[in-house]
């Protein structure tokens, strides 16, 4: 098998391993009638072609003190760009940051204890461009995982 070839086993121990990363590999074997060894050996192959890229656990922010979540839209000019990614990746509570199109060229996710933070941070993030910010009322939509469907197909014409 080439890489980037999965077939629905490999797609199913994505999806599997997507919902909970601490399954056992005995429980996952079973899942997708293996034997251990070669469940195994799926999961190894799968991380070395970079398909599984870590395993983490999900944390509650509230639980922790982050009551006030926020999208940053920020206009970053494309000779600041050397300067402002080390800056950005140094800051905890920015918990992603993109590169984007339209009016803006960055959208960044925040996380702060209080709007006095936001409010300090975003004076900060001036330096760099106009900023408009979003505060996060609810959430109706967690952030999940890719969910994998069987994406290899036969080709007619082979």
């Amino acid at each position: 098998m080439k890489k980037n070839e999965l077939d629905h086993v490999d797609c199913e121990i994505l999806n599997l391993l997507s919902k909970n990363g601490r399954m056992s590999v005995k429980d996952l074997a079973n899942e997708v009638f293996l034997s251990s060894p070669a469940a195994s050996a799926r999961v190894e192959r799968l991380e070395k072609e970079g398909y599984i890229t870590g395993y983490h656990a999900t944390l509650n922010p509230e639980l922790l003190g982050f009551h006030i979540r926020a999208f940053i839209n920020l206009e970053v000019e494309p000779n600041q760009k050397a300067e402002f990614y080390p800056y950005i990746r140094s800051c905890l509570n920015v918990i992603e940051c993109n590169c984007v199109t339209g009016d803006y060229s960055m959208l960044l996710e925040v996380l702060f204890h209080s709007t006095t933070d936001l409010d300090t941070f975003i004076g900060e993030l001036q330096k760099y461009g106009r900023t408009k910010t979003l505060i996060v009322f609810s959430t109706s939509v967690n952030h999940r995982e890719v969910t994998i469907q069987n994406i290899t197909k036969e080709k007619s014409d082979e």
